[in-house]
């Protein structure tokens, strides 16, 4: 891959990361917005229940804790996920950066001359720094998808019930 295909990919690559930043900051505000209706309506429930014992809605009362436990949870359990996966490619990135320090230092100390020696030690940081840049962006994508996947049953939820209690 020519240094200019790298680019177009990586080009691409932030546009995307761009993308699901902003749809992720879209769905946070509807969700607040969903959340707000949600707690004005149950409220007014909550209100009628107290005033009236015998007409109080039981049932909507009782989801008011257990979809926030099944949400919570929800997401709680996406970003486990996230967290793992991305503690495991960091881990294999580390086993990876030490075997090209490795070759890397072999090559610096079996130089043939100084000269050579210092073109393996830049050859070397030039790699890493290549392979360091690739590797948050990797990890600024893993985490972009994270939050997504964190807000996504909570949004869901709190849509689904603004939906279901309009009036």
């Amino acid at each position: 891959m020519t240094e200019f295909e790298k680019a177009l990919k990586t080009g691409r690559r932030l546009t995307r990361d761009g993308a699901k930043a902003a749809s992720t900051a879209l769905s946070g505000g509807e969700m607040m917005q969903a959340a707000g209706d949600v707690i004005n309506a149950r409220l007014e429930i909550m209100a009628a229940g107290m005033a009236d014992p015998r007409k109080a809605d039981l049932a909507e009362m009782s989801l008011m804790s257990t979809e926030k436990v099944e949400a919570l949870s929800a997401s709680a359990s996406a970003m486990a996920k996230t967290f793992g996966d991305i503690g495991g490619r960091l881990g294999s990135g580390v086993m990876t950066e030490a075997g090209h320090a490795s070759k890397a230092a072999s090559s610096i100390a079996t130089a043939a001359t100084p000269a050579a020696a210092m073109q393996a030690q830049y050859s070397y940081a030039v790699g890493w720094w290549s392979r360091a840049a690739a590797q948050m962006l990797t990890l600024n994508s893993a985490l972009l998808q994270g939050q997504a996947d964190a807000i996504r049953p909570i949004h869901n939820t709190a849509v689904a019930n603004a939906k279901r209690l309009k009036k």
